[in-house]
């Protein structure tokens, strides 16, 4: 089912974390509970690693990249201690513009810029998801290479150490020619290694295509068993 080969590696999409008792029904929310539950059953099997470790650890068998998107404060309050008591690591993608609106908030509910610094570079890898999280498909070349700039021209601002990973807002980005060469060209002068969509299968390493990098969106509302089978197939029907 493919955990002998070496190339592959499942890349799984989370973003909120929060306690059962704090928990309401939303699919992008995973409870602690369940995420503490995953998080055993993937120490026992997989490795976890950063975007920027995968050309030296290649060799890896049962390779695995935990991503978390928007930065929210719950991952600070629930997601850290998970990943220091499992000893995992995860990615966490950042839109800029989101955390700096969110700071005025008296209930916000990202972390600050301050709290994405502190956070342990040994277990949390940053990196990007542009600024304004509008979707690339919908708006010009320009306005997205401009947008991806200021992505990462504040983190730098903001002395935040990050990787030029792109998570595109919503998963998407054009799809169709010209417009899409047109829009990794750009991506690749603006220093992008890689980008990820959503796409739910496993991907290999080295990428068939770095921009168009395949997650597993694990959601709220799946049980244990659809989890394991989304481990292993990257989907739950074939």
């Amino acid at each position: 089912m493919g955990f002998s080969k070496k190339k592959s590696i499942r890349i799984l999409m989370y973003h909120m974390v929060l306690p059962k008792d704090k928990s309401y029904k939303e699919n992008l929310i995973v409870t602690t509970e369940d995420l503490e539950k995953q998080f055993e059953y993937i120490k026992k099997r997989y490795q976890t690693l950063f975007f920027k470790e995968l050309e030296s650890k290649k060799s890896l068998h049962h390779k695995i990249i935990l991503t978390f998107d928007d930065g929210y404060y719950n991952n600070l309050e629930y997601l850290l201690p998970l990943l220091e008591k499992y000893q995992l690591k995860a990615t966490i993608f950042i839109p800029t513009e989101l955390i700096q609106n969110d700071e005025k908030n008296d209930k916000r509910k990202m972390m600050t810029f301050d709290e994405i610094r502190s956070l342990n570079p040994e277990l949390v890898e940053i990196a990007l998801h542009s600024h304004t999280h509008r979707n690339y498909s919908q708006i010009s070349l320009q306005e997205a290479e401009e947008d991806l700039r200021e992505n990462m021209a504040i983190l730098e601002e903001k002395q935040i150490a990050f990787t030029k990973v792109l998570a595109y807002p919503y998963g998407k980005f054009p799809k169709k020619n010209p417009q899409k060469e047109e829009f990794f060209r750009m991506l690749e002068r603006s220093g992008i290694t890689a980008a990820v969509r959503i796409g739910n299968n496993v991907d290999y390493y080295p990428w068939k295509n770095k921009f168009e990098i395949k997650r597993i969106d694990i959601k709220g509302c799946d049980s244990f068993n659809a989890f394991k089978w989304k481990l292993r197939l990257g989907k739950i029907k074939l």
